[in-house]
C-alpha cells in the first residue's frame, strides 16, 4: 500500500489566513423582525479642483489709458484763391450769436431785456447774411449786366432799379445804373426823380471826361447807386444807337465796377445790339401769367437764335407776381425756366412798387426785399466767371 503522508496542523494554518468573522450586533434581529433598518448614506461625489491659472512670467503692470482729448473744432476748407483784406469783415469774423436780431420774437426779447438777453438771429436773418456775402464776391474786372425783355409792362425798369440798389447797398465798389431805353425811359424817375442830365449830355461831353468827378456831373445818386438817365426827348433819344452806347460804356467801365443797363422794350433796336454785345450777364424779366411768361421764353429763343447761347445758359429769369391768377401753374413755369437758365426768382406783389413812384427800400415788404436780395446774389455768383462766348 502506498504510504500516505500527513502534514502537521500548524502548517495549514500558516499557509491560509482565516477570514475574520463580522461582529454580531448587540441586539440582533431575526429574519422575521419588523424593525426597519436605516439605509447607509450614498457616498458624496468628489468634485474636481478647478485648475489654477498658470503664472504669467514677467507680467507687466496695467497702464491706465490716457484721458480723451477735447474735440477739435472743424475748420472750413481753405479757399484756393488768393486772400485779401476785403475778406475780414464783420460778416465773416464776428460770431452770429452776437448779432442783434432785427425781426420777430427774437427782437422783442432783446428789446424787452434792454439788450441783456440776446437770442441771436433767426434762420431768415441768417439766410439774408449768406446772400449778402455772395453779393460781396470779388470781381475780376468791370461787369455789365443787361436787363431786358420782349414785352413791356412786366416790371423791367423796376427790376433794373432794385438790382442796382441791392448791389450798391451790399458792395463796397462803384455801381451805376444806365437807362439805355431810346423811348424816354423812366429809370431815373423811379430812383431819383431827376432827369436834368442825361446820357445824351454825357455823350456831348465825352472829350472832357477824365475822372470820376467829371462823370458825376451827369449822374444822380440814389443811396449808394449812381443813376444815368436816358434822354427824355423822343426825337433825340432815337439817335442813341449801338456805337454811342459802346462809347458810353467804354467810359463808365473805366470808373465803375458794375454797370446795370435797362435796355428798353424790344430786342431789335440798335442800342440793344450794343447791350448784348458787351453784356457779361443777363436778366430776363417776365410775369407770372401766360403772356408774360411766354414772352420771356421767346426772348430766350431769340437770343439763342442770334448766337447768345452761353449768355442764356447763365441768365437769371425774374417773374413778377404783381398780376397773376391761381389758375396759372406756377410750378410748371418755374421748372420751364430752371431748365433753360441758371436761376429763377419770383417777386411777390408789393404795394409800394405798384404805385410806380420813387422806390424807397425801407417801404418794401420783407418778402419783396428778400426776393431782390436773392436776385442780386444770383447775379453776383457769375462775377468770377469769364465773359460768355458769342457764336456767330
Amino acid at each position: 500500500m502506498p504510504k500516505r503522508s500527513f502534514a502537521p496542523a500548524d502548517a495549514g494554518a500558516a499557509q491560509q489566513e482565516p477570514t475574520p468573522e463580522r461582529p454580531a450586533p448587540e441586539n440582533p434581529a431575526s429574519e422575521d423582525s419588523t424593525v426597519p433598518v436605516e439605509p447607509e448614506a450614498p457616498p458624496q461625489p468628489v468634485l474636481p479642483e478647478p485648475p489654477r491659472p498658470a503664472p504669467v512670467p514677467h507680467a507687466r503692470p496695467v497702464v491706465e489709458p490716457p484721458a480723451p482729448l477735447p474735440p477739435t473744432v472743424e475748420r472750413p476748407a481753405v479757399d484756393p484763391r488768393s486772400h485779401t483784406a476785403s475778406e475780414l469783415t464783420e460778416y465773416t469774423i464776428v460770431r452770429r450769436r452776437s448779432d442783434k436780431p432785427g425781426t420777430g420774437w427774437r427782437r422783442a426779447v432783446h428789446v424787452a431785456s434792454g439788450g441783456l438777453v440776446n437770442p441771436g438771429i433767426g434762420p431768415d436773418e441768417q439766410r439774408r447774411q449768406e446772400l449778402a456775402l455772395r453779393i460781396r464776391c470779388p470781381l475780376r474786372g468791370p461787369r455789365q449786366i443787361a436787363v431786358g425783355s420782349m414785352k413791356g409792362g412786366v416790371g423791367k425798369t423796376t427790376v433794373t432799379a432794385m438790382l442796382g440798389l441791392m448791389l450798391a447797398e451790399h458792395r463796397g465798389d462803384r455801381i451805376v445804373a444806365l437807362d439805355a431805353n431810346p423811348d424816354a425811359g423812366t429809370l431815373a424817375d423811379r430812383l431819383t426823380g431827376r432827369t436834368d442830365s442825361t446820357v445824351r449830355d454825357l455823350l456831348d461831353s465825352l472829350g472832357n471826361v477824365g475822372s470820376l468827378s467829371d462823370i458825376a456831373r451827369f449822374t444822380t445818386l440814389s443811396g449808394r447807386l449812381q443813376v444815368l438817365a436816358s434822354e427824355q426827348d423822343p426825337a433825340r433819344g432815337e439817335a442813341f444807337d449801338r456805337a454811342e452806347y459802346e462809347r458810353v460804356c467804354a467810359v463808365l467801365t473805366r470808373f465803375y465796377n458794375v454797370v446795370v443797363t435797362d435796355s428798353g422794350t424790344g430786342m431789335v433796336h440798335s442800342a440793344m445790339d450794343g447791350t448784348l454785345a458787351l453784356a457779361n450777364g443777363l436778366v430776363v424779366v417776365g410775369s407770372h401769367t401766360v403772356d408774360g411768361a411766354s414772352r420771356a421764353s421767346k426772348t430766350l429763343d431769340w437770343l439763342v437764335a442770334h448766337g447768345h447761347h452761353e449768355l442764356v445758359e447763365r441768365a437769371v429769369v425774374v417773374l413778377s407776381c404783381d398780376r397773376t391768377s391761381p389758375e396759372v401753374d406756377g410750378e410748371r413755369l418755374v421748372a420751364h425756366f430752371e431748365a433753360r437758365c441758371r436761376g429763377v426768382v419770383l417777386v411777390p406783389r408789393d404795394p409800394h412798387l405798384a404805385t410806380g413812384g420813387r422806390i424807397e427800400l425801407e417801404k418794401l415788404s420783407q418778402a419783396t426785399s428778400d426776393a431782390f436780395l436773392e436776385l442780386a446774389a444770383l447775379v453776383a455768383d457769375d462775377f468770377g466767371n469769364p465773359p460768355p462766348v458769342r457764336r456767330e
